[in-house]
């Protein structure tokens, strides 16, 4: 077939002969008129004339999940494999925007990485597209391929094929992959990210997390007794603030949180970020990971955005794990149609956040050095990972997150109008008044408020009514049955038409001074503007002293406020609250840091005979799980009654972690490599076996042992007088050693019936450490007829070299 008769279509195709003479198969150019348009970039795009193929079944393209469509930004693993018992020496792998011809830059979609440089390598001659590293006979390959941004539109994943002497193609089948970008999954939300956002007022937003990391769903290693969910963390924010990003490195804060689950450095870091944070989002953890809603409701917490403050993020850790979290990065609020995103709902699939090693849930720890970069859990990223697929297929999500607008405040700008529920959610009071009735005591709802008892603007009264259904307590009264409040006629109201509504105050920002005494602030927004259309006078803002550190001398230690409050121990009675703080710089004298950070005092719940649910204390903690490393202890209490109304859904177990020193990690050695070749051809000689250390030993474990072996060869006898030769040969060969470059260079050594030449140099080590082969030659100079067939030959010398551990 001709150059002129391939399709012109095919774009780029693998060029073998770059390793083994060119003339293999014939290749033409692509016209100079053409490569002068792309000269420096693809400009040799070169086609094969060897036999061609269509439709070829044996060999597949395949992106990681079979996704249709492409999420911008996001990374992806591509592989291409061959069927048993097919085979390929060289690929070509490249990614085009669809309808282009790849002659230009813009042409190309997207950016290939590299997984593994002894198999694949960017095209010398083309940048953008991947091949092999050295033709050889193999069976797939795999790299990293990181989507283009937004608005690129749908390309198409193109690979080539040299199997022998034939370069298999296709523009459709099995080696192209056409994918599309992904619609946006966020309703009326903009396309990620939208930096600027010209949306009016405020908006209220409840986030809601639904754990589904389950045994059922997600069988392999299971962790069942262990497993949880850790305190959620996050807040709304300016685009100027990231909290974290796929690609991007964990902070001090993101790392506790994804390897120990503690919110305490990452809510830290939020709070000094000042004015780029309107809201910080907390939601309790979870223990265990996954129970059916009717059993315990999912957490949620509630947050407020602005123009300049629209993203929201957040994050909580899978666990046990190594460093596995999920969460949403920047999820932009704002539409592009100036409004605030009714709902936004996503499946979430764990990350790994890149500072620790693990594999499996329970891995040792192992701190990745250095730091990997934040990225998405793949199901090919290790055989002993729990989500392991050997066919690269999707991971099942793990969670789900639902972020609903419950209230918009301000003058809004949207041109979309709104719908019934928007205006419902709008105007409905969103604070409820705080009851008071005793737990002992079961009402029904109020009735609806009556008629206002006067007719005209005097004023009057109105009633609500309720029954009490039950008493569980007869020694704790039971308020009215019976409410009046105030009323006028209709068109009176006795409410002044100046009052404003404010929000609740909003948690106090961190002090100005780290030592010493300095100030913090606080504010609120106004929920809703008097209806007579007058300014609010109300304060937004509060500001008053705080103390960080009292002292600020060289031997005092600086550290971080304290955080919030835990919840109480107890659900009824006396019980125990604690609240932490952290160390930010020790003194600067040496000394040691004597300042608490860990406070606990006493919390006092409703007696515990005025709830139905009664409970014992706490049990004395367990002992840890493990005896070295990283594990759990656990305590319990028991219910001391039969409930008598509904069911009791306090926790009767809680589990936390516990650390002991670190468990002995033994030395781990690769597994011996083949005898190598005897170093003489006659007589008693040696071969010689290498292995290298997998992993050093840690924390008092087994020494590695040796890494090198040797041991005895006898091939033949060696004839006459050649032992005695061999041995002159031998002192020959010490005595050039010790002369010069040239002598070594001109002298000869002898043997029967034939006259050799010296020694080649040593090879270079096969490896850098942990084990590599030289070799060196002497080859045949002259043979005489005297000459034996065994004794005038060419001969080769093997030794190892490079044995320390890498």
């Amino acid at each position: 077939m001709t150059a002129t008769g391939l399709d012109p279509r095919v774009v780029l195709l693998v060029c073998y002969a770059s390793f083994v003479a060119c003339n293999t198969f014939a290749f033409t150019e692509e016209p100079s008129e053409r490569a002068g348009k792309a000269d420096g970039y693809c400009s040799r795009v070169l086609r094969a004339q060897s036999n061609r193929r269509e439709s070829n079944n044996e060999f597949r393209l395949r992106v990681e999940g079979d996704p249709e469509s492409y999420q911008p930004g996001s990374t992806y693993r591509v592989t291409v494999t061959a069927s048993t018992p097919s085979y390929f020496r060289g690929f070509t792998l490249i990614a085009l925007k669809e309808g282009t011809e790849g002659d230009k830059d813009e042409d190309y979609a997207g950016n290939f990485q590299i997984i593994d440089e002894e198999e694949t390598q960017f095209m010398t001659n083309c940048p953008p597209a991947v091949t092999e590293s050295t033709p050889r006979r193999r069976t797939s390959i795999q790299v990293f391929w990181t989507a283009p941004p937004s608005g690129s539109g749908c390309l198409l994943l193109k690979a080539s094929i040299v199997q022998k002497r034939i370069i298999y193609f296709q523009d459709e089948g099995a080696l192209t992959k056409r994918m599309c970008e992904k619609e946006s999954l966020y309703g009326d939300a903009t396309d990620k990210p939208l930096l600027d956002c010209c949306a009016c007022g405020t908006a209220k937003y409840r986030v809601t997390f639904y754990g589904n990391w389950s045994e059922k769903i997600h069988p392999k290693d299971y962790p069942r007794r262990a497993n949880h969910w850790s305190a959620i963390i996050g807040s709304s924010h300016s685009k100027n603030y990231v909290l974290w990003e796929y690609g991007g490195f964990a902070s001090d804060g993101v790392k506790q949180v994804a390897e120990l689950g503690s919110p305490v450095k990452m809510e830290e870091e939020i709070r000094q970020k000042g004015d780029d944070v309107l809201t910080v989002i907390k939601m309790k953890a979870q223990w265990p990971a996954w129970q059916p809603l009717n059993v315990r409701a999912a957490p949620s917490a509630e947050f407020s955005v602005d123009r300049s403050r629209h993203l929201m993020s957040f994050l909580t850790m899978m666990g046990p794990s190594p460093d596995w979290n999920v969460g949403l990065s920047a999820e932009d609020l704002c539409t592009k149609e100036c409004g605030w995103a009714q709902k936004v709902v996503q499946d979430l699939i764990p990350w790994d956040a890149g500072t620790d090693s693990g594999v499996s849930y329970e891995s040792p720890n192992k701190p990745a050095v250095p730091q990997d970069k934040i990225r998405p859990l793949t199901s090919l990223d290790h055989p002993q990972s729990p989500f392991y697929d050997p066919e690269g297929g999707a991971i099942v999500p793990v969670a789900r997150v639902v972020v609903e607008r419950i209230a918009r405040k301000g003058e809004q700008c949207n041109i979309v109008p709104d719908n019934v529920d928007d205006i419902v959610a709008d105007i409905a009071q969103e604070e409820k008044e705080e009851d008071d009735t005793p737990e002992t005591c079961i009402y029904s709802n109020w009735s609806p408020w009556s008629a206002c008892s006067s007719a005209t603007c005097d004023k009057g009264k109105r009633m609500r009514q309720r029954m009490l259904k039950a008493q569980l307590d007869l020694s704790v009264p039971c308020p009215h049955t019976q409410d009046f409040e105030p009323c006028m006629g209709p068109g009176c109201s006795d409410e002044d038409a100046s009052t404003c509504m404010m929000s609740e105050w909003i948690t106090w920002s961190p002090c100005s001074l780290s030592c010493g005494m300095g100030t913090r602030s606080r504010e609120r927004y106004v929920k809703q503007f008097p209806d007579d259309g007058s300014v609010c006078t109300l304060p937004t803002e509060e500001t008053e002293n705080c103390v960080v550190n009292e002292e600020c001398s060289p031997s005092s230690c600086l550290v971080t406020e304290w955080a919030e409050w835990d919840v109480c121990s107890a659900t009824c009675g006396l019980g125990m609250k604690r609240r932490e703080r952290m160390v930010k710089m020790p003194p600067a004298d040496g000394s040691i840091c004597e300042a608490e950070v860990l406070e606990v005092e006493k919390c006092m719940m409703p007696e515990c005979h005025t709830i139905p649910c009664l409970l014992t204390p706490w049990s004395e903690w367990s002992d840890c799980s493990v005896t070295c490393g990283k594990g759990l202890r656990t305590r319990q209490r028991m219910l001391k009654s039969p409930v008598e109304l509904g069911e009791c859904i306090e926790e009767l177990e809680q589990v936390e972690k516990c650390m002991l020193p670190e468990c002995p990690i033994d030395c781990a050695m690769s597994e011996w490599t083949e005898w190598s070749e005897c170093n003489k051809s006659c007589g008693k000689g040696h071969t010689i076996r290498t292995r290298i250390v997998m992993l050093e030993p840690q924390f008092g474990g087994d020494p590695c042992s040796e890494t090198i072996q040797r041991k005895k060869c006898k091939i033949r006898k060696c004839t006459r007088g050649q032992g005695n030769s061999d041995e002159k040969r031998r002192r020959k060969e010490q005595r050039e050693k010790r002369r010069s470059k040239q002598d070594r260079a001109e002298g000869t050594s002898e043997h029967p019936g034939c006259r050799m030449r010296p020694w080649s140099s040593w090879t270079e080590c096969t490896k850098l450490c942990g084990g590599g082969i030289q070799e060196r030659l002497m080859t045949v100079k002259q043979k005489f007829k005297t000459a034996q067939l065994s004794s005038c030959k060419d001969r080769k010398e093997i030794r190892a070299c490079n044995v320390h551990p890498c």
